[in-house]
């Protein structure tokens, strides 16, 4: 049972597409590309160049977390930077460039200054992954080949269509980490309090009204996020959703990743009459028609 697999993004709520490649497996799915944004960009491109699941797992629970964030030297502008994911990549994937891939694979990312979606395919494996985890005014940017890039999932937090596109006769299964719309929105928190400059700005913050305008800056992103979200699956039309109970996790919060991960295989077993439907006979007749299927649950 060949599959294409797209893998939203969510930060920490991303180590639960581990467990959602891990149940697909051990269900005899096969998948033979995968498309990533932001966190599941990371993913994705670790299970492309042929990490299992379990190995996945095991080096973002080993990692120290608490040392993710932080400025590099020659970061850009942005309120916090991604100096120790940085080291963590260069240590797990070194100049591997995706020629090294066992699978077909992309990452999505955003073009700033022509707002336009750009799909990254070649060159430096680590370059692009930075590039789709750069979210906007948090993360710094990226630049590759004269583009400066921000986190995919600005306009596309789920690359059902660059799945697609890696296999267009497969059908796209979606691991969607966004909440749904209809549950209350929720406000990020932003590790600040672990460097100097962060813990003065959050002592003003607390001290000011500006506390209350983060709040209802980011809750207003996170509203937004959702809508984008439901209107490219709408208009993509992946085969099934597969939406992991992820929502009490922030975006940079510090995580048990193997509980994370057991949230995935919850969801994914929960979609196996849908997955398993995908290939009776009409279903194939009509993914070979064009016709998609497009199942949330």
């Amino acid at each position: 049972m060949d599959i294409t697999v797209a893998l939203g993004g969510g930060g920490a709520k991303g180590h639960s597409h581990i467990g959602v490649l891990r149940q697909l497996e051990k269900e005899g799915f096969r998948v033979k590309a995968v498309a990533g944004t932001s966190f599941g960009g990371l993913i994705a491109v670790l299970y492309a160049l042929g990490y299992s699941p379990d190995k996945i797992e095991e080096m973002f629970a080993s990692a120290d977390q608490s040392q993710f964030y932080g400025h590099a030297p020659n970061d850009g502008p942005s309120l916090i930077g991604l100096a120790g994911v940085t080291r963590l990549l260069e240590e797990m994937i070194g100049d591997q460039t995706f020629d090294d891939l066992e699978l077909p694979c992309v990452l999505t990312a955003v073009d700033l200054k022509s707002g336009n979606e750009v799909l990254l395919s070649k060159g430096r494996l680590v370059d692009a992954m930075l590039a789709t985890i750069a979210m906007p005014g948090i993360f710094p940017a990226r630049y590759i080949d004269g583009l400066e890039l921000v986190d995919g999932g600005t306009i596309d937090p789920v690359p059902v269509a660059a799945a697609r596109m890696l296999a267009p006769r497969l059908p796209v299964v979606a691991v969607v980490l966004t909440m749904p719309m209809g549950i209350p929105a929720q406000s990020w928190r932003i590790p600040l309090q672990k460097y100097w400059a962060g813990r003065i700005v959050s002592r003003l913050l607390s001290k000011m009204r500006y506390a209350t305008v983060w709040d209802v800056f980011s809750r207003s992103l996170d509203i937004t996020s959702r809508a984008v979200t439901q209107y490219r699956l709408e208009v993509d039309r992946p085969d099934v959703i597969i939406r992991p109970q992820v929502y009490d996790i922030d975006t940079l919060d510090i995580v048990d990743v193997r509980e994370v991960a057991k949230l995935g295989e919850a969801a994914a077993e929960a979609a196996l009459p849908q997955l398993r439907s995908l290939f009776t006979l009409r279903n194939r007749w009509r993914r070979s028609m064009g016709v998609y299927n497009h199942r949330s649950l």
